[in-house]
């Protein structure tokens, strides 16, 4: 398993709304500036679905990533399994004026772990910063 993390200064009702509502992972859901996510959806209960569609600025290039929640607890936790079953999970720890985000994920077979963490930790790292702006 991968795993990054962050720290938010806000509250944990702040960082959760951020995370779970779909115009706001439209604005901070990239890793790099020439990509963005240009639809989102996500019904977050357990066997809902989610689904991101990431495109690149140019738009020859796109990806959906998208899967189901396994288990959902309130401002705590985030359980997943993407389409191609690999598995997640993200962890809010609330101190009170920040919360500490953890992200675990099992790693695809194809891409080198170490960019598979820098991808995940600058999209965290991109959440960090919109968060705090609003």
């Amino acid at each position: 398993m991968i795993l990054v993390e962050v720290i938010i200064n806000a509250s944990i009702e702040k960082v959760w709304d951020f995370w779970i509502t779909p115009k706001h992972i439209q604005n901070w859901n990239s890793a790099f500036d020439n990509w963005y996510t240009s639809y989102a959806e996500n019904d977050l209960q357990e066997k809902g679905k989610f689904r991101y569609e990431m495109r690149s600025k140019d738009k020859d290039e796109s990806f959906d990533f998208e899967g189901i929640y396994t288990k959902v607890e309130k401002f705590q936790l985030i359980e997943y399994k993407l389409s191609d079953n690999r598995i997640g999970s993200v962890h809010f720890e609330d101190f009170g004026n920040n919360v500490k985000l953890v992200e675990y994920f099992e790693p695809n077979k194809t891409d080198s772990e170490n960019m598979q963490k820098q991808w995940c930790q600058d999209v965290i790292d991109n959440f960090k910063k919109y968060t705090e702006r609003f």
